[in-house]
């Protein structure tokens, strides 16, 4: 959460503290009059239970962004079929932010190089190569947002 502060965020919401749901929509409700959730909200995880928590915490006609890759054996979690039609808005998933690597890469690099984004601050921690499996699992439990492997 203080990461998340860091980084510009206005609200922070720890859900093993309140289900994460009602208190979006009430920070939203709070904060603009009449909302019923996010404009947009952005799956970091990859997990259905979090897919249907970013699905329900949006506005109506709001968007949700899928950023989390599921496992191959993962799949969309059950929603009533009438709440995808009557909350409207988008659902779009966005593989490496649909970026077209042979050309973007090499702009995010040069941003980078520049001191114009700060990709630094999106990094837990460097590993070494034999720390990779680890890294793995601390990223399943949630311990470290990014590990770059150092070579």
């Amino acid at each position: 959460l203080a990461k998340a502060k860091e980084m510009g965020a206005t609200h922070t919401v720890d859900s093993s503290q309140v289900d994460p749901v009602e208190e979006i929509k009430r920070i939203c409700a709070e904060t603009y009059k009449g909302a019923e959730g996010a404009d947009v909200v952005v799956e970091a995880v990859g997990r259905p239970e979090t897919w249907k928590q970013a699905f329900y915490a949006r506005d109506l006609a709001g968007t949700v962004v899928l950023v989390g890759v599921p496992t191959p054996d993962m799949s969309v979690p059950d929603l009533p079929l009438i709440d995808v039609f009557g909350r409207g808005g988008a659902l779009k998933s966005s593989w490496y932010g649909d970026c077209l690597p042979s050309r973007d890469f090499p702009m995010l690099v040069d941003l980078y190089q520049q001191g114009r984004l700060d990709l630094d601050a999106f990094v837990s921690e460097e590993i070494g190569i034999g720390e990779v499996e680890a890294a793995f699992e601390k990223m399943h439990h949630g311990d470290v947002l990014r590990s770059v492997v150092i070579l």
